[in-house]
């Protein structure tokens, strides 16, 4: 078996239903190297001339997932929908491999509560979620993202280590980190607009704003 991958740049899609396709072609559009999965022929051929690397394969087997190299990667997301049975031996399937950042989808609460106590890290509902929010969110360490237009977002994010201890009037975000501090959530109270004299605490969670790349960048100093 190779090594694994210590670059976390490649991602799994496995399903590429109407959810998981979309969520494969936004990931590579953000430059990350995709391997897509599914079991249909057909799904395979159409979206072979559109994503780089895409494979026929049965997920629920955890020896296919090996041999076809799913081991080597960090992130798996299994966006199978038609299917809980084929969802949850999949999940179980990667759990059995390791991977370190299992995402799923869910079609109910009932089927999220099964991904979760069979190994998936993060549940995700495709009626509430778009593909373009969930590749932001598994390709950085946002808790939560939406995108504007003209390439405008808000984030929440983890407070950087730097920002610990100190008001924001210290540290002129806006000039620093090319984002915007609106909102702070300090330990053990609930969320208040962030002013000057706002003094950040460890495991505060901060709400930004700014371009993609910007709340991106801010967000992986945490």
């Amino acid at each position: 078996m190779s090594a694994r991958r210590t670059d976390d740049s490649g991602i799994v899609v496995i399903g590429l239903g109407r959810f998981g396709s979309r969520l494969a072609g936004s990931l590579a559009q953000l430059d990350h190297d995709v391997l897509a999965i599914d079991g249909s022929p057909e799904r395979v051929q159409h979206w072979s001339s559109q994503l780089e690397r895409v494979v026929q394969a049965d997920s629920t087997e955890e020896s296919v997932l090996r041999q076809v190299g799913v081991g080597d990667f960090q992130r798996v997301v299994v966006a199978i929908g038609a299917s809980v049975e084929a969802s949850v031996l999949t999940v179980l399937a990667l759990t059995e491999l390791g991977i370190p950042q299992i995402w799923a989808r869910a079609t109910s609460e009932k089927h999220a509560k099964i991904l979760s106590s069979v190994g998936a890290h993060h549940v995700i509902f495709p009626e509430a979620e778009t593909g373009e929010r969930v590749a932001h969110l598994i390709v950085s360490k946002m808790l939560d993202f939406i995108e504007f237009g003209d390439d405008f977002a808000i984030a929440k994010v983890r407070v950087p280590q730097a920002m610990v201890g100190r008001p924001l009037r210290e540290l002129a975000p806006a000039d620093r980190y090319g984002v915007m501090v609106v909102g702070a959530k300090l330990p053990d109270q609930p969320f208040r607009y962030a002013g000057p004299g706002t003094v950040l605490r460890r495991d505060s969670v901060l709400i930004v704003e700014g371009s993609i790349a910007q709340v991106q960048r801010f967000a992986s100093l945490g």
